[in-house]
């Protein structure tokens, strides 16, 4: 199925000309007629104005909505005397500022009949205008009595407004008696009464000779109006303004009360046409027939599929360009459901949803869109084969080049994805009102009996009883686990199955104040929590396969890798989700490509956001609700986790606290990642514990990479000490081009333990360099000026070297991300910072945690 070829389908095959369109039914093997479509649109014989009108293709125009024109009123003569009066010669032309409303033509300018006497006046002679002047100024001394009587009037209706009592049919009683009141200023000459569209019985330019220039004629009972505009551009804008607002206030009429439904579609025919070959250029050109088509379709709810589909096909070249309405969304959604594998799903549903998600830029504003997007990509599911055509679908919203050239289409995408997931466990989180939390899943709802018991939702395992602590120094008898228990939730059942063999496993007590794990403790790791095996209905089922799949295929595409994990970052689904087994392992796959991934923006995603909040490490790792193996995801994680920039102490100490038993099982199960982990925290010293370094020892033996690894460690540490020996010079400088080699060669070569000042200015070393430079004691000042050393350095530095007090970090690539480590390094007395990417705020956060900082260099930064 070629999803790029919609537009075209849609010209060719579904917009015949009206007198050749044929039915839905028949259009099962359409051909494409010859020539330009679009010509034939307008088919028929030629208007008589058309030489006058601009051709679709000419000029545009932005629809009018109130403007300024001039006014004249020619009415039909009866009398000699009226044909005397009505000719050009005798006109009087009003200026107006004229209202295009939905239904007439509206004039808010008020005229006084003073200010046309007083134009009169102005026309007469001298000494007729010297003896009317002296009764002006009469008459305003008595209008400004009225005036100040109206400002009373005012000032009363004001604090009427202000009382409770007050209500529109006061507001407008007083507004009448203010308006008399002032002297008769309500609205008279031509425009006294609104003109409505109904009226006008014709609607042309005038083109006859020594016609007025740039007029528009409105022929109306009794007479004609004239308006003329300063331009034949705005005399043009007006003639299409008016046709526009005239022909839709008809098409609603004649819609809103459909007698026989062929006539009907027969006027969406031809609403669409004028909306197509309008030469008004403006959003509700479009959006004003669909809405009217919208409100046809939500006040008859009792049509045929045929009808329907009919419908959709005349409206569909609308569709090309604009979203459609919200009731028009729900009439597409219950198409999909109801008659999923229909042409018009595919041929023409497929550009519209390609659009929404191209173009659409929150779903929160619009729904239905959502909703509606949703129902087309299931209906799509639901082809013969349907998982290919979704996947050709999303390639196509792609594209072929390795760079989607539409930023939105993923996020759109994602959320769509999102939306229709938690609708599959919807119905049971709505009835769950107390079920357990993901914590509590974790523990094997042990905790029970905090939560209040549920309304709807019953847990039918009896509380199990708590062991009594020990006495002893060893490990306590396993509780015998309960039976499994059921929880149903109208069509969904959940069965609480427990692991009987480590689930309730209690932590050896601690002695002598020691909190570290015995080996029992270690190996004994956690099975993968208390399995909640849900079971969804068939539709909920296969909902959920289907935006799965979605979210797989989503994370295959490279250039969309790292938005994905970003958008996944924090968990956005239920915990009944996680907790379901078949949902957990369709989205393994994601989370391994981002294991896989090596940019650091992607694999960083799998770590919470804050402390206290599980990621998709911690899930996924051994012991985790969506773990499902023997921590070949987690070895993957840690792998690149540790091959970024998390080769820190704190990472390996938050490993060291919950993920030591599975790094050691690992381990002694061959492991390459887990043993250096284990040679890193004993390197490092992480684990203070002699027994617990004996048994990581052990382990480390216990296999050939391990043993190999520890020998290599020890002569580290070897060297290390040899290093640290007292002795050797007090400052060093390293000549310039020199490399991260050059300097671990030179200092294996001696004793460095008196080491304090080190300046490696000018030269080549980066951020590696950070693992010989933690290994120098009695380091105090430390100049790196000029140099590759980045983050990655800094955050190394800033773990081991607590003694530095002295740093130069002039012209080195350095950003806010490494320079905010320097936070904990409180013996700092000197920082420079000059040329580096160091912002204000940053600089702020640096001067209020490091009390002892007194000399500070940050100029050519933003903080300077």
């Amino acid at each position: 199925m070629d999803f790029n070829g919609g537009s075209e389908l849609h010209n060719n095959q579904f917009y015949p000309c009206e007198e050749s369109k044929p039915l839905l039914g028949e259009m099962s093997a359409p051909t494409a007629p010859e020539g330009n479509n679009n010509a034939k649109l307008g088919a028929g014989p030629p208007c008589r104005r058309s030489l006058l009108l601009p051709c679709s293709s000419g000029m545009r125009y932005k629809l009018l909505q109130e403007g300024d024109i001039q006014v004249c009123v020619v009415k039909h003569p009866r009398t000699f005397l009226s044909k005397i009066l009505t000719t050009k010669f005798l006109r009087r032309w009003e200026p107006h500022h004229l209202t295009l409303t939905d239904c007439s033509l509206v004039s808010a300018t008020l005229l006084f009949k003073e200010e046309l006497q007083h134009e009169k006046e102005d026309e007469c002679d001298e000494a007729e205008a010297r003896r009317t002047r002296g009764a002006r100024q009469g008459r305003r001394k008595a209008q400004g009595e009225q005036e100040t009587a109206t400002e009373r009037h005012s000032d009363r209706l004001i604090e009427a407004r202000a009382k409770p009592e007050f209500h529109q049919q006061a507001a407008v009683q007083d507004t009448v008696a203010m308006t008399t009141l002032a002297g008769g200023s309500r609205p008279t000459g031509y425009m006294e009464t609104a003109l409505s569209y109904s009226s006008i019985e014709d609607l042309q330019l005038l083109s006859w000779d020594n016609a007025p220039k740039y007029c528009v004629q409105l022929s109306v009972p009794g007479g004609t109006v004239l308006l003329q505009a300063a331009n034949s551009y705005l005399r043009d804008q007006w003639f299409h303004s008016l046709q526009w607002k005239k022909k839709i206030y008809k098409y609603r009429k004649v819609l809103n009360n459909p007698s026989r439904w062929e006539v009907v579609l027969k006027e969406i025919r031809a609403l669409v046409d004028m909306a197509l070959t309008s030469p008004l250029q403006d959003e509700s050109i479009h959006q004003a027939p669909l809405h009217i088509i919208s409100t046809l379709l939500a006040e008859n709810t009792n049509l045929s599929a045929q009808d329907h589909e009919s419908i959709i096909v005349a409206i569909a070249p609308l569709l090309e360009n604009n979203h459609p309405p919200p009731d028009l969304c729900e009439f597409f959604c219950k198409h999909c459901r109801e008659r999923p594998r229909s042409m018009v799903v595919i041929e023409v549903f497929t550009p519209v949803v390609q659009r929404i998600l191209k173009h659409n830029m929150d779903f929160g504003k619009c729904p239905r869109l959502r909703l509606f997007t949703q129902e087309y990509i299931l209906a799509l599911n639901e082809l013969n084969a349907g998982m290919e055509v979704v996947k050709k679908f999303i390639h196509s919203m792609h594209g072929p080049t390795g760079q989607c050239p539409h930023p939105r289409v993923l996020p759109n995408l994602v959320a769509v994805c999102l939306a229709a997931i938690y609708s599959c466990y919807e119905e049971f989180i709505n009835s769950r009102d107390n079920s357990p939390s993901l914590k509590e899943i974790r523990n094997g709802c042990q905790q029970q009996s905090d939560r209040k018991p549920p309304m709807p939702l019953r847990l039918l395992r009896p509380e199990p009883p708590t062991p009594p602590p020990p006495t002893t120094l060893s490990p306590p008898p396993l509780a015998l686990s309960p039976p499994p228990s059921i929880v149903n939730s109208s069509e969904i059942m959940v069965e609480l199955e427990r692991n009987n063999n480590t689930a309730n496993v209690l932590r050896k007590a601690p002695t002598g104040g020691d909190s570290e794990p015995n080996l029992i403790d270690c190996l004994l790791v956690s099975p993968a929590l208390s399995a909640l095996s849900i079971q969804l209905p068939a539709q909920a089922d296969r909902v959920l396969a289907c935006f799965a799949l979605i979210l797989k295929m989503l994370s295959d595409y490279d250039d969309w890798r790292p938005a994905l994990a970003s958008l996944l970052q924090p968990i956005p689904f239920p915990k009944e989700a996680l907790a379901h087994a078949k949902f957990t392992k369709e989205l393994k796959y994601v989370i391994q490509r981002f294991a896989e991934d090596p940019r650091q923006e992607v694999h960083s995603c799998l770590l919470s956001v804050r402390s206290g909040k599980d990621g998709w490490f911690q899930l996924y790792s051994p012991g985790g609700v969506a773990c499902d193996d023997d921590g070949e995801l987690f070895a993957s994680m840690v792998h690149i986790l540790m091959g970024s920039c998390y080769k820190t102490k704190k990472f390996l100490l938050s490993l060291a606290e919950n993920k030591l038993g599975p790094c050691m099982l690992l381990a002694l199960r061959g492991n390459q990642t887990m043993v250096e982990i284990l040679c890193l925290m004993l390197e490092y010293n992480i684990i203070e514990n002699k027994d617990t370094q004996l048994q990581i020892i052990s382990t480390l033996e216990s296999t050939h990479v391990g043993l190999r690894m520890y020998e290599q460690l020890c002569d580290r540490q070897r060297e290390l000490k040899e290093l640290q020996r007292k002795g050797g010079p007090t400052r060093l400088t390293l000549p310039s081009k020199s490399t991260d080699a050059d300097l671990a060669r030179l200092l294996s070569s001696g004793s460095f333990g008196n080491l304090e000042n080190l300046s490696l200015a000018f030269t080549n070393v980066t951020s590696a360099c950070a693992e010989q430079l933690i290994k120098l004691p009695s380091l105090k000042q430390l100049n790196l000026w000029s140099t590759q050393f980045g983050d990655a350095g800094l955050r190394l530095l800033s773990e081991h070297l607590a003694c530095l007090q002295v740093l130069n970090l002039c012209e080195t690539p350095v950003t806010d991300a490494g320079l905010l480590a320097l936070s904990s390094m409180k013996s700092l007395c000197s920082l420079n910072m000059n040329s580096t990417k160091l912002t204000a705020d940053t600089y702020e956060d640096l001067k209020a945690k490091l009390p002892n900082l007194k000399e500070v260099d940050v100029r050519y930064t933003e903080a300077w």
